[in-house]
């Protein structure tokens, strides 16, 4: 059996996942959530015993059908937000998720699904565009450009507690 690597202790929820970064050009293939309409990276909760290497080749096929492989880890993100109200697993609690975020290698020619296995929008979004948008977490806004074009991993702590996002 499969477990997600998660805790919860009262008010408190911490997440260990993985998500991708897709590139077409300098268009970027997000998640459109169907409650809020935000933007999140496809990806997903890292199970017990797998490496996040593992998971996010699991998470991309999974999500839009494509065998995407890792090339290398671009950011680490502790991100740190409050559980909103569109999320009844985690609404009000303060939550900390640990994110390892990889530049993916697409196979030629890949054609994506139009939707997530949940059912979910999949969209291409323009990098230098990402302003524009409800993405999160809002880190990524600023930092994703550096981390695809700079070659370095990037640790990010990211501090959403308290915002409006």
């Amino acid at each position: 059996m499969e477990y997600d690597c998660f805790i919860q202790k009262g008010n408190y929820y911490f997440r260990y996942r993985t998500g991708a970064i897709i590139l077409r050009g300098r268009e970027m293939l997000f998640v459109q959530n169907d409650l809020g309409g935000y933007y999140y990276m496809i990806g997903g909760a890292v199970h017990l015993g797998e490496t996040s290497q593992a998971c996010i080749e699991r998470e991309v096929f999974e999500e839009t059908g494509v065998p995407c492989k890792p090339v290398r880890c671009g950011i680490i993100c502790e991100n740190f937000f409050e559980g909103d109200r569109l999320d009844e697993r985690i609404c009000g609690m303060h939550c900390h998720v640990m994110e390892f975020y990889y530049l993916m290698e697409v196979p030629e020619g890949s054609a994506f699904a139009e939707e997530t296995d949940t059912g979910e929008k999949l969209i291409w979004l323009p990098l230098d565009e990402l302003d524009k948008y409800d993405v999160r977490p809002v880190m990524l806004k600023t930092k994703l450009k550096e981390a695809i074009d700079g070659g370095a991993v990037l640790h990010v702590v990211n501090q959403d507690i308290g915002s409006d996002t």
